[in-house]
């Protein structure tokens, strides 16, 4: 994992092997909902006080870094 993601971890025993936020039990994949249903990022701290700013950027981080290799191809309408 590169230094830019030290906050993401993975670990087979916790959360199904999802990756989380500093061991916590909260994924990369809830933050990004949280983020994606329109929550600022201070509504989401006040949400979860355990979390800090820079969890919530290195999830995002972590998103565009898993999908950077990825190709999806769409059909037009």
């Amino acid at each position: 994992m590169i230094k830019e993601l030290d906050r993401i971890t993975i670990n087979p025993e916790r959360c199904l092997g999802q990756p989380t936020i500093r061991e916590m039990r909260i994924t990369v994949g809830f933050v990004l909902k949280l983020l994606a249903s329109h929550l600022s990022i201070e509504e989401i701290l006040t949400a979860y006080p355990e979390l800090e700013e820079e969890d919530i950027r290195q999830a995002l981080n972590y998103a565009a870094w898993a999908v950077s290799d990825q190709m999806v191809s769409f059909t037009s309408a």
